[in-house]
């Protein structure tokens, strides 16, 4: 695993206390997203398809400081929308990391050398940095030429300043694991922490309705990709989450490990679902009829969900709830070569090319219109 020991520790202690306290619904990451409003317009997202008066929306610093303290969870992660287009988020993020909460600020870094300036090292911040694959999957992915380009450049110059850098990365069907792997050679040379991965949800505002996942499908991918892995990858992640991810293990969603509060509240019951809204951390734990959730439910939303937001809290719970399960997290993060010849076979397998198969919007962003995302 590519997380410091400081930030583990810190983590293993918060939940432990949780366990001990008999607190079965407890938060693990707090997903603040102080705005909606992006400079990408990204096929597989949901989350920029608001009318116009919502986007110009966004959190004060002292509503994201009262969240956090609110919530108390060890770890927040800052996603949108493009964090970077608010005026204030150096003052959020430093806010937060005077808490001692583990940030990280989500980003598709095309302001990020522009913005850094804002910004201090530290332990406790970490640029997430999105990117989907390599150069032409990723600049299709996210619908602008060119975009692969300036986030490695980005990364590249957040590294050479002393920061802290993941990737993030989103899978969707058409992925080809050969090409994902490689795209792994090509971030650990860039010399991050460490990868970041999920199968993509079905935002039902989405432009692209084709290409989410179902369970099965996922299990293969990731199969294929984490299977026979070579030993410089280092994932920013549970490594039982990645071993959901891959089919070895299964688990209950647990929707409020990660929290989401943005310009509406509290959003029920978690980041990805937007059924209706309460006005503090309390009133989401008591008022949200969580047995609606999750695979089990039988909710056709949650059907196909393998999102890191719903299931490594998940993973995380689990892995510091027993004696069985640090022994398993532990085994997780030092034998994790994982020998597959099944999984090689899957590797020889064609994949259609995702540009045969994914007539998506145009490709470009016009500068105009990034130049007006800016304000």
């Amino acid at each position: 695993m590519a997380v410091p020991i400081s930030q583990m520790w810190t983590v293993a202690t918060y939940v432990l206390k949780q366990r001990w306290n008999g607190r079965k619904q407890y938060p693990l990451v707090l997903m603040l997203e102080p705005l909606f409003r992006c400079n990408l317009a990204c096929a597989g997202c949901g989350k920029i398809q608001y009318p116009a008066h919502i986007l110009k929306k966004q959190l004060t610093p002292e509503e994201c400081f009262h969240a956090a303290e609110e919530c108390g969870a060890p770890m927040v992660s800052i996603p949108g929308g493009e964090p970077l287009l608010h005026p204030q988020i150096g003052e959020i993020v430093a806010g937060l990391v005077a808490r001692k909460k583990y940030v990280y600020m989500c980003t598709n870094a095309l302001l990020l050398k522009e913005k850094i300036d804002l910004f201090k090292p530290s332990k406790y911040l970490t640029f997430s940095v999105h990117l989907d694959g390599q150069r032409e999957h990723h600049d299709f992915s996210v619908c602008r030429e060119g975009g692969y380009d300036i986030a490695v450049e980005s990364i590249r110059v957040a590294v050479q300043r002393g920061f802290r850098v993941t990737t993030n990365t989103t899978l969707f069907d058409g992925a080809d694991p050969n090409s994902v792997r490689a795209f792994f050679d090509e971030v650990m040379s860039m010399g991050v922490e460490g990868i970041v991965l999920s199968p993509g949800y079905t935002y039902d505002k989405a432009p692209d309705q084709k290409h989410f996942m179902g369970r099965a499908r996922s299990r293969r991918l990731f199969r294929a990709i984490l299977s026979n892995r070579k030993s410089n990858w280092k994932f920013n992640m549970s490594p039982l989450f990645l071993e959901f991810l891959m089919g070895k293990r299964d688990y209950q969603c647990t929707p409020w490990g990660s929290p989401a509060y943005n310009v509406f509240g509290w959003q029920k019951p978690c980041y990805l679902l937007q059924d209706g809204y309460a006005d503090t951390f309390e009133e989401l734990l008591q008022t949200t009829e969580w047995s609606n959730y999750g695979t089990e439910s039988g909710n056709p939303k949650c059907a196909n969900c393998m999102v890191s937001c719903g299931y490594e809290p998940s993973t995380v719970d689990a892995g510091f709830g027993s004696l069985s399960g640090i022994l398993a997290m532990a085994k997780a993060a030092i034998f994790n070569r994982y020998p597959d010849r099944g999984a090689l076979d899957l590797l020889s397998q064609p994949v259609a090319p995702v540009h045969a198969h994914n007539p998506l919007v145009q490709i470009t962003t016009p500068a105009a219109e990034l130049e007006e995302q800016r304000v």
